[in-house]
């Protein structure tokens, strides 16, 4: 069939990402409950997803999504700027507002779609001569956005402030506005920037401050927001999402009135989007009402992490800096990661061995994400199971 001309192009593809153990398949699994998954009938321990704070199936956020979706429709029906902008939305981002202590927020369709769609409409303003800093190991859609822009990236090591530092003043006097782009927790490290000490150099450095917040909205600082607060006003953009810690699905940027408002009139991916849709809306809004009130999940959450750390380093393997609820043990080989994977598969624990290009080569991991809905026997379960796997691939 003429439809399918095309194919020997993908399938030479597929066959060599096969032959280098990093093709990608999509498998299907049911819901049990928080930190559990069905396959075949069969309940799986659950380490993978981000739902950190167990609340993708609380009855809360349920409920509110079929209220509002009753109330509301289905659907938005288009882009916020063709029929306009229901009081949800409008109530949702003063919200997102007031947590981040910024005078505005904007909501959008995800997380990628915000990093790859913003950071070209900033640039385009700041300028074509801007000089842009990037932590090598953020987040696909951050370099995606830089690409975008049309700019080139100068990169900085890994939460290296020294090597920031070092780089902006070697290029001090040059033309261009600086912009430092990173994030609060790096999603397949668990690491922390110091975002302290970032907005500080930032400031000394007159640069813009773009922060992704992904994987620390509802985890850390006050009252779970993200990290950003405890720089004092001076992350000039915050991006976050809430299909994480808060359950659901979206994300967000967080910053002056004035940024919102130019976002409005030239960011691509909020204009010519449509708008997030009701359902979606009612279960972010019922995150909210519940995150800051659950600082003894978060608390319970870290003291998890680091038990399972002492456990994993007690077995000789290598967490790398990891100091939130993201647990990577690296291993280094493709190969080696995906039998680990699918040996804990067989044990009944669900564990995704990341690979390039998402990480870089050589250092493939077992990405551990821990929930609040996990219990101490599950941590158990999970280093017990890790432990025949390491045998039976020795």
């Amino acid at each position: 069939m003429a439809r399918d001309r095309f194919d020997p192009f993908f399938e030479r593809y597929l066959r060599a990402a096969q032959q280098e153990h990093l093709r990608r398949s999509i498998r299907v699994f049911g819901h049990a409950f928080p930190g559990r998954r069905v396959q075949g009938g069969r309940e799986i321990l659950d380490f993978c997803s981000n739902d950190y704070l167990g609340l993708s199936l609380h009855p809360d956020l349920i409920a509110r999504a079929c209220s509002y979706v009753r109330n509301h429709g289905a659907g938005a029906t288009a882009s916020r700027l063709v029929c306009g902008t229901g009081p949800a939305c409008t109530e949702v981002e003063a919200r997102i507002a007031h947590a981040k202590g910024t005078q505005a927020a904007l909501l959008f369709s995800s997380g990628w779609q915000a990093n790859a769609a913003v950071l070209p409409a900033l640039l385009r303003v700041l300028g074509s001569d801007a000089q842009v800093y990037v932590d090598r190991l953020a987040h696909a859609s951050l370099h995606q956005g830089c690409r975008a822009a049309g700019i080139r990236q100068i990169r900085f090591r890994h939460n290296d402030l020294d090597h920031l530092e070092a780089q902006l003043q070697a290029r001090a006097g040059q033309p261009g506005q600086r912009m430092i782009v990173t994030e609060s927790v790096f999603s397949m490290d668990g690491d922390r920037c110091d975002v302290t000490a970032l907005a500080g150099l930032a400031e000394r450095h007159g640069a813009f401050l773009y922060l992704d917040e992904a994987h620390a909205t509802g985890v850390l600082g006050p009252d779970g927001m993200g990290l950003s607060s405890l720089a004092g006003g001076r992350v000039d953009l915050a991006m976050g999402t809430f299909s994480k810690a808060l359950g659901s699905f979206g994300a967000y940027v967080a910053g002056s009135r004035a940024l919102c408002d130019y976002l409005i009139n030239a960011c691509s991916g909020f204009i010519y989007t449509t708008a997030l849709p009701p359902a979606v809306l009612g279960a972010i809004d019922a995150a909210l009402d519940l995150v800051p009130g659950m600082q003894a999940e978060r608390a319970s959450l870290m003291a998890k992490a680091d038990a399972l750390r002492r456990v994993l380093q007690s077995m000789g393997l290598d967490t790398g800096a990891s100091s939130t609820q993201i647990v990577p043990v690296l291993v280094g080989d493709e190969c080696r990661a995906l039998a680990l994977s699918q040996a804990l598969e067989r044990c009944g624990v669900l564990v995704t061995a990341i690979r390039p290009p998402t990480v870089p080569r050589g250092t493939s991991r077992l990405r551990i994400a821990l929930s609040a809905a996990h219990s101490h026997a599950d941590i158990g379960r999970l280093t017990d199971a890790l432990s025949r796997a390491l045998e039976a691939t020795a």
